[in-house]
């Protein structure tokens, strides 16, 4: 795999835009994805950051094409790559994207390896597929990319069903799986959420040092912004459906201007607080997205809703250089983060 120096470019690799996925159910229309947009550039790391049932997964199956039809559907939106819009090519053209551009890790490797092949024909099947190499190139790849997620013994370890391994090494194999064809964009979609928080800091810091090296850009999705503090140059929070906040990570932590992202960040344990320090959860539950309502979907969880919050659905505003909320009363929430209050 050649080695690449990451940077942005003006034109972002990916541009999600007015994203909408519905999902038809016996109790009527849900909408999980409700307008997204965001943009990756080339070497960049961003995060969809959201408590579950926000919206995150669906937004990235969506960007692959891989919502299952019946019941979900992509109603509107473009997701730009490259100049290539995912939602309008072919079924053959998208599936020629998958693996060979854009690299996708799930949640659970237990589920999405196949139990009945051994871990070095599932790491060679996409490099011959889409790097046309022979079988023994491909093997003797997948053993170098084994080696190169920290698999001791590749070379025995290649012929070893998923089965046979441990939590932490199944998702090693994932991201090897994901990284073969040398992609440009690598979707880490809740990668960390099963494994115990060691291995969590093994498997993040090994996805960051390898798209570091290679030059790739990398979408983090999860639920705690604690994970992402230390990876991700953007940050988008998503609440029911939506972001609800964007900026860049230094600027979320310290200049939270959404009450979303502050009750994610109370939430989050810190070593700074005092010893028995309680947890500060947000009140309340994510609404149920087959439900409508009106005006700012946060609002019955809100400590600074107003009147407005309950009629008007706030949008996107810069409220920083770079930075935008969705939130009528952002002033109010910046001005506790300054005092320190939040």
């Amino acid at each position: 795999m050649q080695e690449l120096s990451a940077g942005n470019s003006s034109e972002p690799l990916l541009s999600v835009e007015g994203l909408t996925t519905e999902f038809v159910t016996e109790d009527g229309i849900v909408r999980a994805a409700d307008g997204v947009t965001f943009d990756v550039h080339a070497g960049e790391t961003v995060s969809l950051v959201g408590e579950s049932g926000c919206g995150k997964s669906v937004t990235a199956l969506s960007i692959m094409r891989l919502i299952q039809s019946p019941p979900g559907r992509i109603v509107g939106g473009r997701v730009w790559f490259e100049g290539r819009d995912l939602l309008a090519i072919s079924d053959k053209q998208m599936r020629k994207v998958r693996g060979a551009e854009i690299g996708m890790i799930f949640q659970e490797p237990m589920t999405s390896l196949n139990p009945v092949l051994t871990i070095g024909r599932q790491i060679t099947e996409p490099l011959q597929l889409h790097q046309d190499m022979s079988t023994s190139e491909a093997r003797r790849r997948a053993v170098e990319l084994l080696g190169m997620v920290g698999i001791p013994d590749a070379g025995h370890r290649i012929n070893d069903y998923p089965h046979q391994l441990s939590g932490g090494q199944r998702q090693r194999v994932m991201i090897a799986i994901a990284m073969s064809c040398n992609p440009k964009l690598l979707i880490a979609d809740e990668a960390t959420t099963a494994l115990d928080v060691t291995i969590q800091a093994q498997i993040l810091e090994l996805m960051k040092d390898l798209t570091s090296r290679f030059g790739t850009a990398l979408l983090i999705i999860t639920h705690n912004l604690g994970v992402v503090a230390r990876y991700a140059d953007r940050v988008n929070v998503m609440y029911a459906g939506r972001i609800r906040e964007s900026a860049q990570a230094t600027n979320i932590y310290h200049q939270t201007r959404h009450p979303y992202t502050a009750g994610l960040l109370h939430s989050v344990p810190r070593l700074d607080r005092d010893l028995g320090s309680r947890l500060e959860p947000i009140p309340g539950e994510i609404p149920d997205p087959g439900t409508r309502i009106e005006g700012c979907a946060f609002q019955p969880r809100c400590r600074f809703a107003v009147a407005r919050c309950s009629t008007d659905d706030p949008q996107l505003d810069e409220v920083l250089p770079r930075h935008t909320a969705a939130c009528w009363e952002h002033e109010r929430v910046g001005a506790e983060v300054e005092a320190q209050k939040i």
